[in-house]
Parts: structure tokens; C-alpha cells; sequence
């Protein structure tokens, strides 16, 4: 069996000659080749030319072609914020005023970007794609309806049924033609990657997200395809509807305990992938954590078919290439992963001592923390962001919002001393009040002014 004949049998749950893995490249194949991640991912050349040069390096069973849920988002009318070593963020909202679809361009995947996404894949599919399973990644219902519509349409669910409803229909046509013109270029996998669903319970998550999802991953599985649903932050609470859905695959970041993911994956016959830590370990990490890391995934993970091994999202820009070489190494020789699984756990004891947050109870205005991976890439982050910037506005008192980035040392030192339990989270004078979960705004402004 081929990288590629390994990790279609495991996403199908079948026996497989060997653990398969996919490194979620995204635009740090553009670091590879020494381009930034606009240039990146606005050039088929650049795409293929990192997605090659990732083949050499990390030995990989499976690639994303692009790893950017703003496509969808930028053909139908949302300006985009590019950065150096992110992929870009969603910048205005052509439906913040209404649910009228009539204000929104005709979609079509000739305009935009889409282009040169499928220039990139007819190519890939020569250069990489015989023994390389390609992933054609998409934007998941939810998170292009708070695209388009704003933060608001988290507020939307509880009263604003119709528009809520119309949106998403909307939303879950666009994926299904995405998906199907995917497929139809010759991608092997759809990844319907959502990260918004961390934002939402599973109430909400059975109404309003979970039929939109099922059309998708049916109609992949109609036109012989094989689905994944991605969700980037902590999804704990949703990983049972999640598991209920008709997908083939789920795959989570490192908020979720990968034991917990594997055990409801397997009671519904769904194989599971993850989660790697990005930051802490491939990012800012040594060899040693490297493959610590990788030992407790695959302890984690339990024995029996339906595991892959991935990075909990896709890897930041500067990630260490060694990191990720070290990790390809364990998956292909039984020896190094013998070695990593005989290293002792080691639990990070750094106290950042050199990381000083403020005399909050001395502060003459209130300090909003919110803790992100990086608003600038991660769709979660960036509302979460906005909704503390919004909030902190209509609180009538003296507010000072600040973003600590974990892809830093200030960020994770951040992370510790404000006790933050999940990734992104809004601190009030100290104290964690919202933990991946996007607040309602009268929530936010009554913990601003003390009344919560």
C-alpha cells in the first residue's frame, strides 16, 4: 500500500499497513519556498511549488491543497485583511444589515481565487497525487454564515429563525457545489472544516448546523467521495452530535481529549484524526517535545483501525520544519516510534516569571484579556476579538481590550497566569469569564461593569 492507499483505508476504518498522517500544511508551505502568505495563496505556482516541497520534507500520505476558509467568503462580497503569515480574516459583513441575499454577488467558483485553487490541484493531481492523497478543504455552513452576516448571527439563532434558516440553506448550496467541483478535479478527500462550531452547544448544533451538514456529506458520499468534518478550538460539548452526523471522519485540535474523540468516533463507526499541538510543541517546541507529543497521541488514540495523525489545525507559518520532519520520521520507522513512546512524560512546569500581567485592582479601567491563537487567521479568534472590542463600547465605562497570541511566549505566558482554560477566551480584570464561546453582548458588558 501506497501513503495514499493507507490513509483512504483508515478514513474508510479498514486495516492499514501503518499509522497514516497528514500535516495540515496550509500556508506554511508558503515559508517552505520563502513567500509570504499572500503571495502564497494567490499563486497556483506557489501552491504547487509548497505542497511539493512539503512532500520531500514531511513524507506525507495526504495534503491540503489550500487551507483557507475566506474563498467562499471573498467571491460573495467580504473584504479580506491579508497578513504575512496568516491566512487572511473576514474584514466586513455584506449582510450585517439584513438577511437580504439579493445584496450578495453571484457566486461562482470562475471568480475570486477558485481559479487558481483548481489550477493547482489539475497539476498536484500529476505531480504529487498517485501516492499523496489530496484534501479539498471548505468553508463549513456556519462559519461562512458569520462571514457574511457578522457575529450576530450567533445572537440570530435564538430569534431570528427565518433568516437564520435561509442563510444556512444558502450556505450549505455553495459547499455542496464546491465540494462536487472538488471531487469532479479529482480531490480525494472533503474536509468541511467549521471551526465555528466550537462557538455553539449542542442544542443549536442538532437545529440549525447539523441538517446543513448532513446535505453536504451525503452528497460527497453520492458523487464517491469520502468526507471529514474538521472543528478547530474546544468542541467537547459537541463531539456526540458531531459523531451523529453522516460524515466519515472527525478531526479536532488539541482542546479536545483525543481519547474522548476516539471513543465516540468508534461507537459510531467514524474514524478520527488529530491533534498535534501546534504551538506549544511544533511551533515553539524541541525535538524531545516533538515526540512526546507524538507518543501521547498515539497513546491516546488506543489501539484498532480509523486513526490519523494530523496537527490540531493547520500549522502556523513559522512552525519549526524539524518539529515536522521529527514527526514524519516516527510514522515511518518503527524504531523512532518505539523511542518515542519509551520517553518519560514531561509536564511543562515553566512558571514565566518574566511575563508581568497588570495590578488589575489598581488598574483605573477595566482590562478585557482575550486570549486567541491569532484573530488575524483563526475565524473564532477574530470574533471573539471584535465581540470584546464591541462590548467593551457599549460598556459606558473606561475599558482597555487586549490580545495575547499563543504563538508567543508573552501569549502562553498569558495562558498560565490568567488560568485561561480553552483557546480563545475573554478575561475581565483577571478573572476568566467566557471560554470558547463567543458571549451574548449584554453578558459581556454586565461582567465589564462588575454586575456578573
Amino acid at each position: 500500500m501506497n501513503g495514499k492507499e493507507i490513509l483512504l483505508a483508515t478514513l474508510r476504518r479498514e486495516t492499514a499497513a501503518r499509522l497514516p498522517w497528514v500535516p495540515f500544511t496550509g500556508v506554511h508551505a508558503g515559508s517552505l519556498i520563502g513567500v509570504d502568505s499572500e503571495a502564497y495563496l494567490k499563486s497556483a505556482d506557489h501552491i504547487v511549488a509548497g505542497l511539493e516541497a512539503a512532500k520531500r520534507r514531511y513524507a506525507p500520505d495526504g495534503l491540503p491543497v489550500v487551507f483557507d476558509l475566506q474563498l467562499e467568503a471573498e467571491v460573495l462580497g467580504c473584504t479580506l485583511a491579508w497578513a504575512k503569515e496568516t491566512p487572511p480574516s473576514v474584514a466586513t459583513h455584506p449582510l450585517d444589515d439584513s438577511y437580504d441575499l439579493n445584496a450578495l454577488p453571484a457566486f461562482s467558483l470562475d471568480n475570486g481565487r477558485f481559479p487558481v485553487v483548481f489550477d493547482a490541484v489539475k497539476r498536484l493531481k500529476t505531480s504529487i497525487g498517485g501516492d499523496t492523497a489530496l484534501f479539498g478543504l471548505l468553508t463549513g455552513p456556519l462559519t461562512l454564515a458569520l462571514h457574511l452576516r457578522g457575529e450576530e448571527f450567533l445572537l440570530d439563532m435564538f430569534d431570528e429563525e427565518d433568516g437564520v434558516a435561509t442563510l444556512m440553506d444558502f450556505c450549505t448550496d455553495i459547499a455542496i457545489e464546491f465540494a462536487k467541483a472538488y471531487l469532479a478535479a479529482g480531490i480525494d478527500v472533503i474536509a468541511v472544516v467549521d471551526p465555528m462550531i466550537s462557538q455553539i452547544g449542542p442544542a443549536h448544533f442538532e437545529e440549525v448546523v447539523a441538517p446543513s451538514l448532513n446535505k453536504i456529506f451525503d452528497a460527497v458520499r453520492d458523487a464517491g467521495g469520502l468526507s471529514s468534518l474538521f472543528v478547530c478550538g474546544n468542541a467537547t460539548r459537541n463531539l456526540q452530535v458531531m459523531a451523529e452526523t453522516t460524515c466519515d471522519n472527525i478531526c479536532v485540535d488539541e482542546n479536545v481529549d483525543l481519547k474522548k474523540l476516539g471513543e465516540v468516533c468508534r461507537a459510531a463507526g467514524k474514524s478520527f484524526g488529530g491533534n498535534l499541538k501546534l504551538t506549544t510543541v511544533l511551533l515553539l517546541g524541541d525535538a524531545d517535545a516533538t515526540r512526546r507529543d507524538v507518543a501521547r497521541c498515539l497513546r491516546e488514540a488506543g489501539d484498532g483501525p480509523g486513526f490519523m495523525l494530523a496537527p490540531g489545525c493547520d500549522l502556523p507559518y513559522a512552525c519549526k520544519p524539524e518539529n515536522i520532519e521529527i514527526v514524519a520520521g516516527i510514522v515511518h520507522d518503527d524504531y523512532q516510534r518505539q523511542v518515542a513512546l519509551s520517553l518519560p512524560d514531561v509536564i511543562d512546569n515553566d512558571p514565566f516569571d518574566d511575563i508581568v500581567i497588570p495590578d488589575y485592582a489598581a488598574s483605573p479601567e477595566v482590562i478585557v484579556d482575550v486570549v486567541t491563537l491569532d484573530s488575524a487567521g483563526c475565524a473564532p479568534c477574530t470574533y471573539m476579538l471584535k465581540a470584546a472590542q464591541e462590548g467593551a463600547k457599549a460598556a459606558g465605562v473606561p475599558v482597555s481590550v487586549r490580545e495575547h497570541k499563543i504563538l508567543n511566549r508573552d501569549g502562553l505566558g498569558y495562558m498560565k497566569k490568567l488560568q485561561v482554560t480553552a483557546i480563545p477566551s475573554i478575561c475581565v480584570n483577571g478573572v476568566e469569564h467566557f471560554a470558547s464561546i463567543i458571549p451574548d453582548r449584554a453578558d459581556l458588558v454586565a461582567a465589564i461593569r462588575g454586575e456578573k
